[in-house]
């Protein structure tokens, strides 16, 4: 080969390397960015349930960050079963209060942001989502009005992945998840092809991996139309869930509107409701963990 095309070939090479480095780089020092999208704003500006005494919350977690949120607890004198509801990438769970009469009838709901969602402090990441996640668990089934052995975990899109890892170390009683996936770091793989993700990325929410110890009975429903989580990468998940219930798909939905359509919540409702009336509830290893505190 001509010295001047072999100049050029190595000069062609050396910038593709370049910026791919780059690339590689900006992932690395973007990624919490591109894994979670914080919003202070709220989806409903005075969250009120219609089916539930309504009370907003601050509870502190472990490391004394501040978590905040609503409390809802059914009109009528409990215990009652409950649920613990974790939202996706860029939801604020104010509308949570909102449809929490149609979504959660006769429950006791504890709906709170993350770290970095809302009015809570810090900075959101998949260790403290799920170290937090496992502390609500712990505060609302330590409540009085509560039934410890009837607590349900609802994940949505990314809090699939902690509603997961929360049922796996606590003896939840049921588990719904609404557009999961096997992994993010599956999901970013597909997305950067060109880019060693694995070696990059911290917050990987893999839950592929902890689906077959799953004990909890476990609801899944998909959106019709998903461009964010691709039905593939819930078929991975679902292959390997311990003891899956039902996989179903919600007509003329999409990743965005699923949860707030009325086919969905009915669904929810439905399927809770029945497992609660059940008279053995599942349970599984529990981990003593110190519960949080209210501010």
């Amino acid at each position: 080969m001509p010295m001047n095309n072999s100049r050029k070939v190595a000069g062609v090479a050396g910038v593709i390397s370049f910026l791919w480095v780059g690339l590689t780089a900006a992932i690395a020092a973007s990624q919490r960015r591109l894994v979670f999208n914080p919003t202070n704003k709220r989806e409903v500006d005075s969250p009120r349930s219609s089916g539930h005494r309504t009370r907003a919350i601050v509870l502190r977690a472990q490391d004394g960050t501040k978590l905040s949120g609503w409390l809802m607890t059914p009109q009528i004198v409990g215990p009652h079963p409950a649920v613990v509801y974790f939202g996706g990438r860029s939801e604020e769970v104010s509308w949570v209060v909102r449809d929490a009469g149609k979504l959660f009838p006769g429950m006791a709901v504890l709906a709170m942001n993350y770290r970095g969602y809302g009015n809570s402090g810090g900075e959101p990441g998949e260790a403290h989502m799920v170290e937090d996640g496992r502390l609500l668990y712990d505060w609302l089934a330590e409540r009085a009005h509560v039934d410890p052995d009837k607590v349900a975990v609802v994940g949505r899109s990314l809090g699939s992945g902690v509603a997961v890892q929360v049922a796996l170390e606590r003896p939840v009683h049921s588990l719904v998840l609404i557009t999961p996936y096997d992994s993010i770091l599956a999901i970013a793989k597909r997305k950067f092809r060109a880019v060693p993700v694995e070696y990059v990325l911290q917050h990987r929410f893999e839950s592929v991996k902890y689906a077959p110890s799953l004990k909890a009975p476990t609801y899944v429903l998909r959106a019709q139309s998903d461009d964010v989580v691709p039905h593939s990468h819930t078929d991975l998940l679902v292959a390997q869930l311990g003891k899956l219930h039902l996989d179903e798909t919600i007509p003329d939905s999409d990743h965005m509107n699923i949860p707030y359509l009325a086919a969905t919540q009915h669904k929810i409702a439905e399927f809770l409701t029945r497992r609660f009336s059940e008279a053995h509830p599942v349970t599984s290893a529990h981990e003593e963990l110190a519960a949080p505190h209210e501010a």
